[in-house]
């Protein structure tokens, strides 16, 4: 399976999947602008609903219930539209200030790319960050030597996740058909979804995500059993979204990858 290969195109998130292990910088950002709004939120509460567009993420964050009760014992009426777009005007020059502070790789991308490339696959990219923010996280990921051959961005297009709108801007970029031909990789239930939505095979990436929620620091820091506790739960949470199969991080994809490949030549699709 090199060049031969039946599949034409990896198709990779970006928060959580491929920079910023435990997907940390977007979580920051959401607790501190509701703060300003008045309302407190956990950044466990921040992360439900990881993997939407921005604005959407925004609008499901305001429908949690102990959230929306907070919200209208501050403001005296409930959560609306109009809030959210007041809170998302507010989010992304801040998520945007941030972000580079959480830019560094996930171990293993590089060389997973790299024998990615080697074997005649494209690589795509989707992500729930805003193109605004992506101007300034793209850069200093290409420094670090992931430049993708496309980027679609929440925003750019009249859906997003969990719809399949940006995978098929991504076939379009990238020149490749069918569906079933790609992969899309990702950390979150909407970033499966996106894939599955596209009829694309999808893989889970569990232990550098927003599931886990983990530095790679802290991850180190567990012992057996509380990492194992953890990663079953994240493993779980992807496998219920339809994940295909699920890996601990893209160091691991080259392997799924392979299995990937077996299947569709025993004819299995997606």
């Amino acid at each position: 399976m090199m060049a031969d290969g039946l599949l034409k195109a990896v198709i990779f998130d970006w928060a959580g999947t491929v920079v910023d292990f435990g997907s940390r910088a977007p979580m920051g950002a959401f607790v501190e602008v509701f703060r300003r709004f008045g309302v407190e939120i956990s950044i466990d509460e921040a992360r439900v609903p990881m993997g939407l567009p921005k604005w959407d993420h925004i609008a499901a964050l305001g429908r949690i219930p102990r959230i929306a009760e907070a919200w209208q014992a501050a403001h005296g009426r409930p959560f609306a539209t109009r809030d959210v777009d007041a809170i998302y005007e507010a989010f992304v020059p801040l998520n945007a200030e941030i972000v580079t502070d959480f830019s560094d790789l996930v171990p293993g991308v590089v060389e997973t790319v790299a024998e990615l490339r080697a074997r005649g696959l494209k690589i795509g990219s989707t992500t729930g960050y805003t193109r605004d923010i992506m101007e300034r996280l793209a850069p200093v990921a290409a420094a670090q030597g992931f430049a993708p051959d496309n980027l679609v961005c929440a925003g750019d297009l009249v859906s997003g996740r969990p719809g399949a709108l940006m995978m098929y801007r991504t076939f379009l970029d990238l020149g490749v058909w069918p569906a079933w031909a790609c992969v899309k990789v990702d950390d979150t239930e909407p970033g499966i979804l996106e894939g599955l939505a596209a009829g694309s095979w999808t893989v889970g990436v569990a232990a550098s995500g927003n599931a886990m929620g983990l530095s790679r620091e802290e991850l180190e820091a567990l012992d057996n059993d509380a990492y194992l506790d953890r990663y079953e739960r994240a493993e779980g949470m992807l496998k219920r979204a339809g994940a295909h199969i699920v890996i601990a991080t893209v160091r691991d994809l080259i392997g799924a990858i392979d299995e990937i490949e077996g299947r569709l030549r025993r004819g299995e699709r997606p």
